[in-house]
């Protein structure tokens, strides 16, 4: 086996991969994460700012639910998907749940992102989708539990 065969086999193992997947969902949740940042009162994770009201009435007015509701709802969303990315519970599910977001994004508040962002946020999120949270997370834990059980 050449060199060249052994770094690419310990490449494709279990604790690279789990590494990557680590790395994939703290990026995807820190997309999220922070923008949720920017709509709430300092110190809160679900009290909604004035601005971001306005910005669910104006600038996300596309988006075919009423905005005081689609306001809660993304708030929630980029908050508790990328809490459960973090430490990679539900991550199949979460990342299913960003990427429905990135597309109503898409679609509804800023068709013109899908080159410059959007599209790498679902590869993000697919790779998660496909492959799960990794090793080095909680859903790994609960299955190694319930297959002990």
């Amino acid at each position: 086996m050449t060199h060249y065969d052994r770094m690419t086999h310990w490449l494709t193992g279990r604790v690279p991969d789990s590494l990557m997947l680590l790395f994939v969902r703290i990026v995807l949740g820190g997309i999220f994460w922070r923008s949720g940042q920017t709509k709430v009162e300092e110190g809160t994770w679900f009290t909604l700012t004035d601005n971001a009201r306005e910005l669910f009435r104006s600038e996300y007015a596309g988006v075919p639910l009423p905005p005081d509701l689609a306001a809660m709802m993304a708030n929630s969303a980029e908050h508790i998907l990328p809490a459960s990315l973090l430490v990679g519970l539900f991550t199949r599910a979460s990342a299913l749940g960003l990427a429905i977001m990135t597309l109503v994004i898409q679609v509804f508040v800023y068709p013109d992102a899908w080159w410059s962002e959007h599209a790498l946020w679902i590869g993000l999120a697919l790779i998660l989708i496909l492959r799960g949270g990794g090793a080095l997370s909680l859903d790994a834990l609960l299955t190694w539990q319930r297959s002990r059980g």
